[in-house]
């Protein structure tokens, strides 16, 4: 991560550490979501964004943002709150904002609220 350069690493929207494994917890078998659940909501979820905008949200432009990933009054002060402590760039703002609208779709809810403002911002802990 630190031979990357800044500018680069703010142009990838999810940044997630995946820990190894233990032994034990390789050994033992655990409860996941079936990959046929997953996929069904994954293709509403796009359908829903190809409805309401005619395209996926990676694909929208800064004014697109404004009408569509609209977060309540928690959201947005969540937002400027993690926008002020983790100083982040206009750049990484959209990109929190167009996650957190993909999952809220992923959700299957109406608007952002801000547990999808807060699950998308912890994507960008690269940024700290």
């Amino acid at each position: 991560k630190a031979k990357i350069s800044g500018p680069l690493l703010d142009r990838i929207d999810l940044h997630i550490e995946v820990p190894a494994l233990k032994e034990d917890e390789l050994i033992t078998s655990s409860v996941s979501e079936r990959s046929q659940v997953i996929k069904a909501r994954v293709e509403k979820a796009r359908a829903k964004q190809l409805s309401r905008q005619s395209k996926p949200n990676n694909l929208l432009g800064a004014k697109e943002i404004d009408i569509h990933c609209i977060p309540d009054e928690a959201g947005l002060n969540l937002l400027k709150t993690a926008i002020a402590r983790l100083n982040l760039s206009a750049r990484a703002y959209h990109r929190i904002l167009k996650v957190a609208r993909t999952i809220c779709d992923l959700s299957d809810e109406i608007s952002i609220q801000p547990a999808h403002i807060a699950e998308a911002i912890q994507y960008r802990r690269h940024d700290v």
